[in-house]
């Protein structure tokens, strides 16, 4: 709520009056980027059973860019209220008859989001309508947000839900935000390609929706990749032909088996929370991979390019559709049965001056650095690669012969439901590069082992990232098992903080690389405090600050407690890691695991500085191993 606060001293006032909100007066500022209001009325209260009078002073606070709609009160809301609170409802309308209602985003557990409203009332109609004007006018100065969608609905996919979906949860929202849509339900497979491709007047709409799983995004993907090609004579059947990438925004509604281009992208398959980030505009851009053989186009890619297991399960679950998402559980079993190799040679280009590593544990999030790191064009990326396939040097194009089960190529973490993080847990959206994921041939225990971690948070062993550095990594395997034996007995003091951060996966084994990959979570964690900590005093999240806020003193050391940088640290770690962990919460004792990781990496700067002068960014390098471990 801070930066809020910030914005609203900043920023000029548009709008500032004295309405009514849940029967109370409150006093309701606007300006160009947030929307707040607080309450200003006196109420009794009852300490040690003496009444006295205080001043409330709760801000609420909506940026702008999150306000969904505003428009005048529904009856339907009365509807939901209870007997009550339509009393008190009643007596408000009859004192202040006229009222607009506020639709914004509500972050929720999980990354999902809902739509919910707040209300003000006023006795001056005028006053009433001037406020939907100006807040209209702000949300109409948000340009990225769409207008009018094309909607395509595949009615077969999935567990044959998505008109449903779309009827009932989707396009009510659509309607709120004043969005025009044209839908089309599919009548056969690639019916939404080919109208794409040829049919479809994309001039006249904002962006193109489909209703569906991962089969239908592929539809969508093909259609409009074709299309911007086609319109700007680029030869797909050319593999050295650069693409023309595409200018219309496409989302995606989850209504099919495991949605995990969803998933890999939003964080979760709730079509209501899908359904806000299109109407906010929120956009993401994507690596695409085009499969060529022999000169011939084949398709494009935007996951999970498998050959061999995946491919067999994927070409066997095809023909029983009529099963569901069952089909894969069945071709899977039946696929793993069959235990099938393929030998040959795989020829791959390693990644070159790669900001992100599968190793790193850095996951792809909103705002991520990884993603918007690209240090050079696409024209100097294609002139590197034409002059690494001319070169016979190291750190050209590698060969790797064998026989393999499964070959996969991942441009994202393939995570879905299923396996919360994917088969390439580190694998970004949008940094150019695709990490190579290659299982020999092995016993079919091997192979099961491989297939479960899938389902867990256990890590894999380390994926080759395609275009990636070419400099030699120890084995990370080997220093943490090394470590392990000679930890087993006791830590000496002087190397416990580093011997931690390395067992825990916190830092790279490569000395050159922990630096880096230390500046990249710090930039992480400076976007967690600006997504989450300036929530800590939203109303759904003050229970939990207030209970972290009355344990920390209860801490020990206390001489370490007490000090307000240490009381800042402790409050950051501890709320950040509640919000990123709601299946369990905050609860009375965890503020006391905190300690020893404080105590411990602290001892590395004691020496060097008093812990009263450490710097900001070295406070964030402490909470961000807590954090993430």
């Amino acid at each position: 709520m801070t930066r809020l606060s910030d914005i609203m001293e900043t920023q000029d006032r548009l709008l500032f009056s004295k309405l009514f909100h849940k029967h109370r007066q409150v006093e309701v500022t606007l300006n160009r980027s947030v929307l707040a209001w607080k309450e200003t009325e006196k109420i009794r209260k009852r300490s040690s059973g003496i009444s006295n009078s205080a001043e409330t002073a709760h801000i609420h606070a909506l940026q702008v860019c999150e306000i969904v709609a505003v428009h005048t009160k529904d009856d339907e809301q009365d509807k939901k209220e209870t007997r009550r609170s339509r009393v008190e409802a009643k007596q408000t309308s009859q004192l202040h008859p006229h009222a607009f209602t506020v639709s914004y985003v509500r972050r929720t557990r999980q990354h999902q989001w809902r739509c919910s409203e707040v209300t003000f009332h006023s006795a001056n109609q005028a006053l009433s309508e001037q406020w939907i004007k100006v807040i209209n006018e702000q949300l109409a100065l948000l340009t990225h947000r769409p207008k009018s969608l094309l909607v395509y609905i595949n009615p077969y996919g999935g567990k044959r839900r998505g008109k449903r979906i779309y009827e009932q949860k989707v396009a009510p929202l659509f309607g709120r935000a004043c969005i025009s849509t044209d839908v089309i339900v599919t009548e056969r497979a690639n019916h939404a390609r080919d109208h794409l491709k040829t049919d479809a007047n994309l001039d006249k709409y904002d962006g193109v929706v489909c209703v569906g799983g991962d089969g239908m995004f592929s539809e969508i993907l093909h259609g409009l990749i074709s299309r911007t090609q086609t319109d700007n004579g680029v030869d797909p059947n050319q593999p050295d032909a650069e693409l023309v990438p595409c200018s219309m925004h496409f989302g995606i509604i989850p209504a099919g088996s495991t949605d995990c281009i969803c998933f890999a992208t939003v964080g979760t398959n709730d079509p209501v929370t899908s359904a806000l980030h299109i109407i906010l505009g929120d956009s993401q851009p994507m690596d695409v991979c085009s499969v060529h053989h022999n000169d011939s186009f084949l398709r494009y890619s935007v996951s999970l390019l498998g050959y061999g297991f995946y491919g067999d399960v994927l070409k066997d679950s095809e023909r029983k559709r009529w099963m569901g998402p069952a089909r894969y559980d069945l071709s899977g079993v039946k696929t793993f049965l069959s235990h099938n190799y393929y030998e040959g040679s795989i020829s791959f280009l390693p990644a070159e001056n790669n900001m992100g590593d599968p190793r790193d544990k850095l996951q792809c999030r909103s705002g991520c650095s990884v993603c918007q790191h690209k240090p050079s064009s696409k024209d100097m990326q294609w002139e590197m690669s034409e002059e690494k396939e001319k070169s016979d040097k190291v750190g050209g194009w590698r060969t790797i012969r064998g026989k393999f089960i499964a070959i996969n190529a991942a441009s994202m973490s393939c995570a879905c439901p299923r396996s919360p993080n994917g088969l390439s847990p580190s694998a970004h959206l949008a940094d150019g590069t695709t990490d190579l994921i290659l299982v020999r041939k092995c016993s079919r225990l091997d192979f099961l082992t491989h297939l479960l971690r899938h389902t867990n948070k256990e890590d894999q062993p380390a994926p080759r990232r395609l275009r990636e550095s070419r400099k030699n990594f120890p084995n990370p395997n080997f220093v943490t098992k090394e470590l392990r034996k000679l930890s087993w007995s006791g830590i000496p003091r002087q190397v416990r903080p580093i011997t931690w951060k390395l067992l825990s996966g916190y830092l790279p084994a490569n000395a050159e690389r922990r630096e880096s990959v230390l500046q990249r979570k710090r930039q992480e964690y400076f976007g967690f405090i600006q997504q989450y900590y300036d929530s800590r005093n939203d109303e759904h999240h003050q229970d939990t600050y207030r209970q972290i806020q009355i344990d920390i003193p209860r801490m020990s050391p206390e001489s370490l407690v007490l000090q307000p940088k240490v009381t800042e640290i402790f409050e950051r770690i501890l709320f950040i890691w509640a919000i990123r962990h709601p299946a369990s919460g905050y609860v009375q004792g965890i503020n006391d695991l905190v300690t020893p990781f404080f105590v411990v990496y602290v001892f590395e700067y004691i020496g060097k500085c008093h812990l009263s002068t450490l710097s900001f960014s070295l406070q964030d390098f402490l909470i961000f191993g807590l954090i993430c471990h």
